[in-house]
């Protein structure tokens, strides 16, 4: 920037040439510098002044216009503004096979407390001990005064507590709503539905997730809000499951049993009809787990699947199944079964040291519930050959029930499969897997040698599944099962009218530091019905059961799961629209002491 001098050269010696004082050239400068310098401000306040009146004009037009616009709207409720994401409390409904409600919700309203706005702590403190009588008034009392701001006091509320809370009055307790979720049928479908809790929460909604069971397993299926509004269908049928519940825990208490389950599954397309495990729990109470102590004891243990007990002899008929399909055996072959049984150094021996040998009928294995004979056959199979078709029966891997619990519930399988383990997985001993494993097993022979991945939902169309065995094969097997009931270890089982074929199964209980109890079973009955025409599998597992009618206690699966079974079939056979079919049978003296 090029300055200027406030005294010219030039116009001092000019001024000095004509007798001028040059003291006034620089003022003169000064001056007009002054001016100009005057001048640029007052140009910058005016613009100024222009931008921030054409600000003030704007804004107050905004507000004006904004003003306008609410006053010609319709009046509306205020919404309480949250960041982050939405909280969606959506859930769809659950119900069974024929749409009864098995799960909805409900809508309620939770309790919390703003400590800050209370006007009289104590005296509330003291009120809600009574609406609710876990809460300790004194405790209560500290947590309104220690200088929080937000507490949750109760996250569902019945009308008659909310009513009994706002005759309170106090401004520092507030309601919010929200859904909860309703299971209308109690404790009747628990170890299905499992339950649910609260996710993501706020004061004005929250969100409802599954915590176990079929809401967890589906839970993303459930809150899909393109699928809110249709209900879930599910393959149980609550009428069955109510009677089976009744007699199986009438069953449970007659047979002393700590356990119980009992599964009842269409061989046909795998809909599992009915599925309980007791003891159980009220979904919309749902209990805390067990901290210590055996899983198995805690009400959350769901037995039909999370249970995985060797079975015993309830295998047998796998083994004859699969010697019949290799062509080694028919039902008429007779057998080796002369017990005891050597192999090494171990010795194999029938239930209380019986011998059904020397020579045994395959279908008379099966009937007297040979474990020699069966071994034999087994010897035949072959270890590998043996392993690949109890693999094939899907015994090896969890179910794919749609159950949260379903996949933690792998069975237990010897990592070496030796001759010894040959044998013993023959009869059900030293290989373990859940009754659900054992149901779907028989389905496969009950519904003529396919397997079809059992499933709690609802199929209209069954899928085409995977042949393990022949036709022929499954309704050998099937015979040999019936004879089990008409003249074997589960002549109790024979209900008249509807042909029930089974197996028995009683197996030592292991203890948790090696061996096996001498005085705890665990005792199956897998069944079958009707023979004649097969559509449905039941499965009974009682834990620890002993029969004490007699004079001494009675302990194997004939005189305990059996019976309970019985009843069962008896009681939801005309539930199913069964028909009874009359037989003529010859008679028999059969003893139900077998295993």
């Amino acid at each position: 920037m090029t300055r200027t001098p406030l005294r010219p050269l030039a116009r001092i010696l000019a001024a000095r040439a004509k007798g001028e004082n040059p003291d006034h050239i620089e003022r003169e400068n000064i001056r007009l510098r002054a001016e100009a310098t005057r001048a640029r401000a007052q140009n910058r306040a005016a613009g100024r002044l222009l931008i921030l009146g054409v600000a003030f004009f704007a804004a107050f037009s905004l507000i004006g216009a904004r003003m306008g616009l609410l006053a010609a709207s319709e009046p509306m409720e205020p919404r309480s503004a949250a960041s982050g994401t939405e909280i969606s409390a959506l859930r769809a409904d659950i119900t069974d096979r024929n749409g009864r409600m098995l799960a909805t919700n409900l809508s309620t309203y939770a309790l919390y407390a703003h400590p800050k706005q209370m006007i009289d702590p104590a005296r509330v403190a003291q009120q809600l001990s009574g609406i609710f009588p876990d809460m300790n008034a004194a405790d209560m009392e500290r947590r309104f005064t220690d200088g929080r701001s937000f507490l949750w006091l109760r996250k569902r509320l019945s009308p008659e507590q909310m009513q009994a809370v706002h005759d309170i009055g106090d401004p520092g307790l507030l309601f919010g709503p929200r859904d909860m979720r309703l299971y209308p049928n109690g404790a009747l479908a628990a170890h299905v539905l499992g339950g649910s809790s609260f996710g993501a929460e706020g004061v004005n909604s929250a969100e409802v997730i599954g915590t176990a069971g079929v809401e967890r397993a589906l839970d993303a299926r459930l809150r899909d809000p393109a699928l809110a509004s249709q209900p879930l269908a599910l393959s149980i049928d609550i009428t069955l499951q109510s009677a089976i519940r009744e007699v199986l825990g009438a069953g449970m208490q007659m047979m002393n049993a700590k356990g119980a389950t009992a599964i009842l599954l269409d061989a046909h397309n795998g809909e599992v009809l009915s599925l309980i495990s007791l003891p159980d729990f009220d979904p919309n109470d749902r209990p805390n787990p067990l901290v210590k102590g055996d899983p198995a004891d805690s009400p959350l243990f769901n037995r039909a699947v999370q249970g995985v007990y060797e079975l015993g002899s309830t295998y047998k008929i796998f083994t004859t199944a699969q010697a019949l399909e290799m062509g080694l055996v028919n039902p008429e072959t007779m057998v080796d079964a002369n017990a005891p049984m050597k192999w090494g150094k171990f010795t194999i021996k029938e239930f209380q040291n019986h011998n059904y040998g020397p020579l045994l009928s395959v279908t008379d294995v099966i009937v007297k519930s040979s474990n020699v004979g069966t071994a034999k056959l087994a010897l035949q199979i072959t270890g590998d050959k043996q392993r690949a078709f109890l693999e094939s029966l899907g015994l090896f891997v969890p179910t794919p029930l749609e159950l949260t619990e379903a996949p933690g519930a792998a069975p237990l399988v010897p990592k070496r499969w030796s001759d010894i383990t040959t044998i013993t997985a023959s009869y059900g001993h030293g290989i373990a897997a859940s009754p659900m494993h054992l149901a779907a097993a028989y389905a496969t022979i009950a519904n003529g040698g396919v397997s079809i991945p059992p499933t709690l939902l609802r199929r209209p169309v069954p899928p085409a599944g995977t042949r393990i065995m022949s036709e022929t094969t499954a309704r050998q097997s099937v015979a040999m099962l019936r004879d089990v009931v008409t003249r074997g270890t589960a002549s109790l089982g024979d209900v008249e009218g509807y042909e029930v074929a089974g197996k028995t199964g009683t197996a030592d209980k292991p203890r948790p530091s090696g061996g096996y109890y001498n005085d705890r079973v665990v005792n199956t009955f897998a069944s079958i019905f009707p023979a004649s025409a097969p559509q449905y599998v039941l499965v009974v597992t009682l834990d620890e059961p002993v029969e004490t009618s007699g004079p001494t206690p009675r302990r194997t699966a004939g005189w305990t799961a059996v019976p309970v079974a019985a009843e069962i079939i008896d009681r939801v056979a005309p539930l199913m629209g069964l028909r009874p079919r009359i037989e003529t049978l010859p008679a028999t003296a059969v003893s139900a002491s077998g295993n």
